[in-house]
């Protein structure tokens, strides 16, 4: 990641500086998004189990987040997804003073593609 986002003489022990830390972490995820639709339930399902699961994960007809979430088949991705956003939600809530619809925010996951790399841990 850090050659992928310029970081030039890396030192894998600069993962303990927060600042690399925030960039590696922020770089990849921005990537991630970029890979997986810009879509949060995907981003979340490939920070815990890799992008290339999410992706394979994905239907061949689009489907609701809801669904595409509770059919994750690792367990502990699929609680993960479901925390991270109902933490989305909790969140959103707080900083914008008015309730956020979880449904609206799960949204709807667009069918897999296929041209999508089906097996790439990272994009």
């Amino acid at each position: 990641m850090a050659k992928k986002i310029g970081l030039n003489n890396f030192n894998p022990s600069q993962v303990h500086d927060a600042d690399v830390n925030i960039l590696l972490g922020t770089s990849y995820m921005r990537i991630v998004m970029e890979n997986l639709d810009n879509h949060p339930v995907l981003a979340s399902a490939a920070y815990s189990a890799g992008p290339g699961r999410a992706q394979r994960w994905r239907g061949e007809k689009a489907l609701e987040g809801a669904i595409y979430a509770e059919t994750i088949p690792f367990s502990e991705t699929r609680d993960y997804v479901k925390k991270v956003m109902s933490n989305a939600v909790y969140y959103s809530t707080l900083f914008n003073g008015k309730p956020d619809s979880l449904k609206a925010r799960l949204g709807t996951i667009g069918a897999r593609t296929a041209d999508a790399p089906k097996d790439a841990d990272l994009p």
